[in-house]
């Protein structure tokens, strides 16, 4: 069954970066998100492969989404990644990310990114820390002036 957290839809609709790369979210939930992305033209590198920013983009935003899913509002802490193959031009990428370990403020959580034949792109670990300010589906103002 597909879910979609509303504290994620509501991150969703004003995550411009998301949209403007063509993520879409498969389902989400508390310490769970699936996204998924076709790579295009424009995602490329110089070596005619997916740029590692982009596949790095899809597995932290499937993170962030992990992370905010019915939970208090989170952040990054920090996060790495290897790439074990290329993805390429009209490949879906699919990431599901999952908490490994939470306790107090600060998690741990795992994105595998794969192709449809299941190719795995990118092995991705990211550190979360809760703000202490509550998130709900009606999330306050984005900030003026940042970014």
């Amino acid at each position: 069954m597909r879910t979609v957290d509303e504290v994620v839809l509501a991150l969703y609709e004003r995550d411009r970066c998301a949209q403007a790369h063509g993520i879409t979210i498969e389902e989400a939930r508390p310490g769970y998100a699936r996204l998924r992305m076709e790579v295009r033209r424009d995602m490329l590198n110089g070596h005619d492969i997916c740029h590692g920013g982009i596949t790095f983009l899809l597995a932290d935003t499937a993170f962030a989404y992990a992370c905010n899913a019915g939970k208090p509002v989170t952040v990054a802490s920090a996060a790495s990644v290897t790439f074990p193959s290329p993805a390429r031009e009209g490949d879906i990428l699919t990431a599901a990310c999952r908490e490994v370990h939470q306790r107090g403020r600060t998690g741990t959580y795992d994105a595998l990114v794969t192709t449809a034949d299941g190719d795995t792109v990118a092995l991705f670990r990211g550190s979360s820390v809760r703000t202490g300010a509550s998130s709900g589906p009606s999330l306050p103002p984005p900030a003026r002036g940042g970014t």
